[in-house]
């Protein structure tokens, strides 16, 4: 195989990085906290966030109590998402009957 064809190979499609930079998005920093009902398992909701909706997060606390299969209790996470993506999973997460509630996360910088 020529060098040639191995550079357009690993190149990426320029489209993608235009499109960002078109639209101007930019992430949002969250807290949001979830309360655990018993009518979704703690890790079905962490992998519909990460797999699903493509969220990464961060546990900053959970306080979650296991009663005959069912999960109660709340969970906070520290996430860094487009808006979009934020709708998406709060409408999941009302139409799953999961409370919950989202305050902007910022960070004093010391210089």
């Amino acid at each position: 195989m020529s060098n040639f064809k191995m550079l357009n190979m690993i190149i990426p499609a320029p489209g993608i990085q235009v499109l960002q930079n078109t639209l101007n998005l930019s992430k949002k920093e969250l807290v949001l906290e979830i309360e655990l009902n018993g009518k979704i398992k703690f890790e079905q909701l962490m992998n519909a966030i990460y797999h699903q909706f493509g969220i990464c997060h961060k546990v900053l606390s959970a306080n979650v109590e296991y009663v005959n299969g069912r999960n109660f209790g709340t969970v906070q996470l520290y996430i860094n998402v487009y808006p979009d993506d934020f709708e998406q999973l709060e409408f999941y997460l009302n139409k799953n009957k999961l409370l919950n509630t989202t305050v902007a996360y910022t960070c004093r910088k010391y210089f």
